[in-house]
């Protein structure tokens, strides 16, 4: 299968160099490049990529927006965004993690983790590193105006479904949710697949931020 990419950034030498990668390497292909947000969401329209890798801060249209519209257009509900940023705690990032994007990688990964993001991504998983994802929401989620999720959302969820939201919170994958919870990896799935139905989550990385901002998991700070 062949991953197909847009790059959205606002330096021509950053795009260059992904595309440069990204050509040489078996199974993916460099469908468009924009320098803008709004560009981005053009190109999503027109070629519905696998992964949009977004950059946040652009002129005009900014990768946050873009995100936003991308994920809110039911058409691009098989696109998926993987936001790149500069900084490991960004509050762009965690509102971009709000909006629908499925995972974030700073600017100085090394190629062959990016090849592995855009794989994971695209495969419909989330790519979010525990420790990163902890310290970044414990950063943000803990101010007031962050907690802004309707808690009836978490109500319509069972026991059982919120030890499972709780454990996806802590970054386990669903074979390990199974091994904790001594279930079968395919019922953890349907428990997963079924909590992001009941409280409107585009994927795991934002069943990850819900999940804090409901309170469901307390942000414990530091790493």
């Amino acid at each position: 299968m062949t991953i197909r990419v847009v790059l959205a950034d606002d330096q021509a030498l950053v795009r260059a160099g992904f595309r440069v990668l990204l050509e040489t390497e078996d199974g993916f292909e460099v469908c468009g490049e924009a320098s803008d947000g709004g560009q981005a969401v053009a190109l999503a329209e027109e070629y519905k990529p696998d992964v949009v890798v977004m950059d946040i801060r652009m002129p005009g249209v900014d990768g946050l927006e873009a995100t936003r519209r991308i994920t809110r257009n039911p058409e691009l509900g098989g696109v998926k965004i993987l936001v790149l940023t500069t900084f490991d705690v960004d509050e762009y990032v965690y509102d971009a993690l709000r909006a629908g994007a499925s995972g974030f990688l700073l600017k100085d990964t090394d190629p062959p983790e990016l090849l592995r993001a855009l794989r994971v991504v695209a495969s419909g998983e989330a790519l979010l590193a525990p420790t990163v994802t902890r310290r970044l929401i414990s950063e943000f989620v803990g101010r007031p105006e962050n907690r802004r999720i309707d808690t009836g959302a978490i109500r319509q969820i069972t026991e059982r479904e919120r030890e499972v939201l709780a454990l996806v919170a802590g970054g386990l994958s669903n074979d390990e949710i199974a091994a904790q919870l001594v279930i079968s990896a395919a019922t953890a799935r349907t428990h997963v697949s079924r909590i992001m139905t009941k409280i409107g989550a585009r994927d795991r990385a934002q069943l990850v931020v819900l999940a804090y901002e409901s309170g469901l998991v307390t942000p414990r700070g530091g790493n």
